[in-house]
């Protein structure tokens, strides 16, 4: 079965930096495109950023860009979100998704971002 582990989240302040992981087992995990989604205190879920099976195409949403970069292992069945200049709207639970037979999410990683 489908299953993503986030990790890396914390508390830090505007200008810092994070790095989330998504540890991911149950299916082929380099023929999949990759997503991580946010969803701030309150406020609907976002879609933040996709990359391809291989590792070569991104896109990010129009808030990020320039600041995250998502990447992935496919040796270590890991997707990344290296998160840089973080502002205080980044602030959210962030959640790393498939879409294999449907969609999958793991448990989400909380991000606090506050002087």
């Amino acid at each position: 079965q489908v299953q993503l582990v986030e990790s890396g989240g914390g508390s830090v302040q505007p200008g810092g930096s994070l790095r989330l992981s998504c540890a991911a087992s149950g299916f082929s995990f380099s023929r999949y495109a990759m997503r991580w989604y946010r969803q701030p205190p309150g406020k609907a879920t976002e879609w933040v950023a996709r990359v391809d099976g291989g590792g070569d195409e991104t896109s990010y949403t129009t808030s990020v860009k320039g600041r995250f970069t998502i990447s992935r292992d496919n040796a270590k069945d890991t997707l990344y979100l290296q998160m840089n200049d973080l502002k205080p709207e980044d602030t959210a639970v962030y959640y790393c998704n498939v879409w294999t037979t449907r969609d999958f999410y793991g448990q989400g990683t909380q991000v606090t971002v506050s002087s």
